[in-house]
């Protein structure tokens, strides 16, 4: 009986496994930005150039979806060098000794239609919080050269503070120098393996 049981076990599992879709992203098709307020009435937008990651799914509609990803934070390009060294020193990230993000998932839930509510563990600066993002599925399509392609758009929100990134300065009319949220988006294009 134990022999069936086992058997059985192990062949819903090479099953699954075999059923699960890898994806990769296409970095010449995605973008993962983020924008603060500067001096409460402006804004800052910066990006990353350099990360990576895979998202293995069994479903169509990417529910299951296990999504890791890691980001090189000293690839930050805010277009002002000065401003990005210093968002790379240890008043911001500390590259040195933190030098990279990372997101593993929890959960995909589709919510209605194509919006869709992300929950993972968001690792920066050496702290790990959950954060939940929103997502719009766009679909998937076939490229003029034969890949299955799936589109993504991203948004949500995080404290930077919560993470240690603390620096700031107080301006004489009242508020904050750079804003503790933080607006993160991404578009992204994921190219079945």
């Amino acid at each position: 009986m134990k022999t069936i049981v086992l058997t059985t076990a192990a062949a819903l599992i090479t099953a699954t496994t075999a059923d699960a879709q890898t994806w990769a992203f296409d970095k010449s098709h995605s973008k993962v930005q983020f924008a603060v307020t500067h001096l409460v009435i402006s804004e800052t937008v910066g990006q990353f150039g350099e990360w990576e990651g895979t998202v293995t799914a069994t479903k169509e509609d990417f529910t299951d979806a296990q999504i890791n990803f890691t980001i090189k934070v000293a690839s930050i390009n805010t277009d002002n060098t000065d401003r990005d060294n210093h968002l790379r020193s240890a008043d911001f990230f500390d590259v040195e000794k933190f030098p990279e993000m990372t997101f593993k998932s929890r959960s995909m839930k589709k919510v209605d239609g194509k919006k869709y509510k992300l929950v993972g563990d968001l690792t920066m600066h050496g702290v790990t919080r959950p954060i939940e993002l929103d997502v719009t599925f766009n679909g998937t399509a076939k490229s003029p050269w034969g890949q299955t392609v799936a589109g993504f758009k991203l948004s949500g929100s995080l404290n930077r503070t919560d993470y240690g990134l603390k620096w700031n300065k107080s301006l004489e009319a009242g508020g904050l120098l750079v804003s503790e949220d933080v607006a993160i988006s991404a578009a992204v294009e994921l190219v079945k393996k």
